[in-house]
């Protein structure tokens, strides 16, 4: 009798990029970038002069979303990154230059081409969501809450049946 193979995890990417020290170095790498990068001036003065503690979250936010041991939400909740970000005006031109950073960061540490590009795609769909400001300055509604985009729209019943 032979025992059943585990399932294989739904998000490898922590595996596949080199576990908790390449997320460590992803996340100095990004940080470089952001001190860096002069069209990243304005995402960085929405920080603490001291990144210390800003880069322990990041750590383990990564290490949870791509899909390594959970560190992230036993301390700090659910993610809500639209929400923890809602004090920022991020506009096209900051979700622009947080991705400038992060695919420095990324094509320092990651050497899989394939993985790259999935996680250039991944980030860039988070950056995007995060965006809570139109490039004109107007409030940019919450893109996966309906009610705001159409607020007198009859919400679909709902049914756990499939």
């Amino acid at each position: 009798m032979s025992l059943p193979t585990p399932a294989s995890p739904t998000n490898p990417h922590f595996t596949r990029l080199g576990g908790h020290e390449a997320i460590v170095r992803l996340v100095d790498a990004f940080y470089r970038a952001m001190d860096t990068l002069p069209e990243a001036a304005t995402i960085r003065a929405m920080h603490e002069p001291d990144l210390r503690a800003t880069k322990g979250v990041l750590v383990k936010y990564l290490s949870e979303w791509l899909g390594g041991p959970k560190l992230y939400t036993p301390e700090r909740g659910a993610p809500m990154l639209r929400r923890r970000h809602q004090p920022f005006a991020i506009d096209s031109a900051a979700r622009d230059a947080w991705m400038a950073c992060m695919k420095q960061a990324l094509g320092e540490v990651c050497t899989d081409a394939a993985l790259l590009a999935e996680l250039e795609a991944a980030f860039y769909k988070v950056a995007d969501f995060i965006r809570n400001t139109d490039d004109g300055g107007s409030t940019r509604p919450h893109p996966g809450r309906p009610r705001e985009v159409q607020p007198d729209a009859v919400a679909a019943p709902h049914s756990s049946q499939s």
